[in-house]
């Protein structure tokens, strides 16, 4: 990876710190993009001081706010002209229906639709350092999501699992709608499961779910072991060339049915573009 640039998002905890970390020790230089300065700041200078490499650079960018995500993008194209790795990493998941800055519900928004802006927002310069790679943490949870174009942002009983799951597969319909898009550019896009991993994600949920969630936790996967099929496709010459997949212990699986339809990939980009501003 030495010579090539990667931006992690939500790179500041969990197996995003982690990608961050291992992509830093195979020598690139490593954009992290995250909302918290104080904690973006500590664990950027602990993967320096890990790595050995002191080509990582911070960005500040809240992904409950689409103009702060566009401030991000607008940083990291004045610093840079070539992303060779684009690894959309963060999300979040609520038990309650909360808005985002721009009135969209949050989990959708952040979980989708600021990725979905960020990387539109750095396409030319995923072009321009190709071969280069656009990797998407989903979850396996999207097997239990659904989109309904006819409310998105889940204005009816609201369920934090179930929006939590709607938002993993729109990852991989727009991971595969992208892959199709940048056939023959040279960049491709995947989208994986991390496994069950053992991080502060949803500690602060309530109800049914954190009760699982707690009984379940001893038998969770370590941040280490969960970010190991983002490094490998951020980083292995295995899948130089593989587009529009879904990955998990780093090996090709069957996504859902309605992941790889196409026409709720097509609907979905579409619906995402008006929604962000990008026409």
């Amino acid at each position: 990876m030495i010579g090539k640039t990667v931006m992690v998002t939500g790179a500041n905890s969990g197996i995003g710190k982690v990608t961050a970390l291992e992509l830093a020790r195979k020598g690139a230089t490593v954009v992290m993009m995250c909302r918290n300065r104080s904690k973006a700041e500590a664990a950027q200078a602990e993967i320096i001081a890990q790595s050995g490499n002191d080509q990582v650079e911070l960005i500040i960018a809240d992904f409950a706010a689409l103009d702060s995500v566009r401030r991000g993008a607008a940083e990291f194209l004045a610093r840079h002209d070539r992303l060779h790795v684009l690894v959309n990493n963060a999300g979040l998941y609520v038990d309650q229906r909360t808005l985002s800055h721009d009135g969209y519900e949050l989990t959708f928004a952040v979980n989708h639709l600021a990725p979905f802006l960020l990387t539109n927002l750095l396409l030319d310069v995923l072009r321009a350092a190709a071969p280069a790679r656009v990797v998407n943490v989903s979850s396996g949870a999207h097997m239990a999501g659904h989109i309904r174009f006819n409310d998105l942002q889940a204005t009816r009983g609201y369920i934090g699992f179930r929006a939590y799951s709607d938002s993993k597969l729109a990852n991989i319909l727009f991971s595969n709608e992208l892959a199709r898009r940048m056939a023959g550019s040279g960049v491709t896009s995947n989208s994986l499961h991390p496994g069950a991993v053992n991080t502060n994600f949803a500690t602060g949920s309530q109800g049914i779910f954190q009760f699982i969630f707690n009984l379940a936790r001893p038998f969770f996967i370590s941040p280490e072991q969960g970010a190991q099929t983002s490094i490998y496709l951020a980083s292995s010459p295995e899948v130089e060339g593989i587009s529009g997949k879904y990955f998990a212990d780093q090996r090709p699986q069957r996504a859902s049915n309605e992941a790889n339809n196409v026409a709720v990939q097509q609907k979905l980009w579409e619906v995402s573009s008006q929604l962000v501003g990008l026409g």
